[in-house]
C-alpha cells in the first residue's frame, strides 16, 4: 500500500442479500472507529459519507431469476461512479458495504481505472463463497452470489458492462481465498472458467502463508491489487455478524497473517469491506474485528518490520 490518502465510501444496502441488515454496516464500521484507527496509522482519511439508492423492496425473484435486479443495477452504478471518482483523485477507495453484489460496481471502476492507467489488475477475493452463480444456476436468485460471474461477463448486460467494456475482468485476474461453500451448478462453472481458487482444504494442507504467497505471485511493479474482503471469509466463531455463516473458516491468527502478507506487498490500491450484518452481530464484535484486520492490511504490525 503505497498510497497514504484513503477515502471511505459508505454503500448502505442489502439489495443483493438473502438477509436484511447489511445496509447498517457502514455505520457499524464507523462506530468501530475505522476512520480514526486508520488516521492513527498516519493515513490521510476522508469519509465521503453514504451513497444513496433505492430501498430494498424485499421481493421474490423476477421472471429472469434475479431478485431486485433493477435496484442492484442502480446501487452498483452509483458505487462504480464513486469509486472511480476517488481513484481519479489519486486516493485509495475503501467501499463500506453493504452486500457483496456491490463489488460489481467497485471492481468495474477499478478495471476502468487500470485500463486507463496501463496497470495490471489482481483481485484478491477473501470469501467463504465463490460468488460465481448466474440466475439460471442460483438456488435463491440473490445477486450477492453472482458478482464474480457478472464481472467476468456472465450476467445481464447492465451489470456486465458497468466498466464501459465487457467483461470488466477475466477469471485469471482473481485469486479466491477461504472458499468453503459452492453451489452444485456453480462448481461446474468455476471449473470451466478456470477461476484460481485456494479453498479451505488448500489452506489446511499448505498453511495460510504459502497460500497467500501463491495468490500474490507474479505481481509486477505496475500491478494494482484490489482486495474484496467479505467478512464471512472468517470463521463464524469469531465473526458471527454475517448473513451466510459457514463453519471452518480462517482463525483470527490465520486472518491476521493473511492481511499482514498482503500489506507487505505494498500493492493494495483499493478495498471492499462487505457482508457485515450488524443485526446478526454481538455488541459490534464483528465490525471491531473487521477494523482490526483492516488496520493490518494497512501495515499495522507488532514490531517494526
Amino acid at each position: 500500500m503505497s498510497n497514504t490518502a484513503v477515502s471511505l465510501i459508505g454503500v448502505p444496502t442489502d439489495i443483493g442479500a438473502g438477509h436484511r441488515g447489511a445496509s447498517m454496516a457502514p455505520e457499524a464500521l464507523r462506530v468501530a472507529n475505522l476512520g480514526q484507527r486508520l488516521h492513527k496509522l498516519g493515513l490521510d482519511v476522508v469519509d465521503r459519507g453514504n451513497l444513496h439508492g433505492p430501498l430494498n423492496p424485499w421481493l421474490p425473484p423476477g421472471a429472469d431469476g434475479h431478485r431486485h435486479l433493477e435496484e442492484a443495477i442502480a446501487w452498483n452504478r452509483v458505487a462504480c461512479e464513486a469509486v472511480y471518482s476517488v481513484l481519479h483523485q489519486g486516493r485509495l477507495p475503501i467501499m463500506l458495504g453493504g452486500d457483496h453484489c456491490l463489488a460489481m460496481g467497485s471492481i468495474s471502476a477499478v478495471a476502468r481505472h487500470c485500463r486507463e492507467q496501463g496497470k495490471e489488475l489482481r483481485i484478491l477475493w477473501l470469501d467463504a463463497h465463490t460468488d460465481f452463480n448466474t440466475a439460471r444456476l442460483s438456488p435463491s436468485g440473490n445477486i450477492h452470489g453472482m458478482p464474480v460471474a457478472c464481472l467476468c461477463g456472465y450476467g445481464p448486460s447492465e451489470l456486465t458492462s458497468l466498466a464501459g467494456f465487457t467483461p470488466a475482468v477475466t477469471p485469471a485476474q482473481f485469486r479466491q481465498i477461504g472458499i468453503r461453500s459452492v453451489d452444485p451448478g456453480e462448481k461446474q462453472l468455476v471449473r470451466e472458467a478456470q477461476v484460481p481458487i485456494f479453498d479451505m482444504r488448500h489452506i489446511d494442507e499448505h498453511g495460510m502463508k504459502r497460500t497467500v504467497e501463491a495468490a500474490l505471485e507474479g505481481m509486477g511493479p505496475d500491478t494494482h491489487l484490489h482486495v474484496s474482503f467479505d467478512v464471512d471469509f472468517l470463521d463464524p466463531s469469531i465473526a458471527p455478524g454475517v448473513g451466510t455463516r459457514v463453519r471452518g473458516g480462517p482463525t483470527y491468527r490465520e486472518a491476521q497473517l493473511c492481511m499482514e502478507l498482503i500489506a507487505d506487498t505494498r500493492k493494495m490500491a483499493s478495498l471492499d469491506i462487505v457482508e457485515l450484518n450488524p443485526a446478526l452481530d454481538k455488541h459490534n464484535q464483528t465490525a471491531k474485528l473487521a477494523v482490526d484486520l483492516v488496520e493490518s492490511l494497512f501495515g499495522k504490525s507488532t514490531l517494526l518490520r
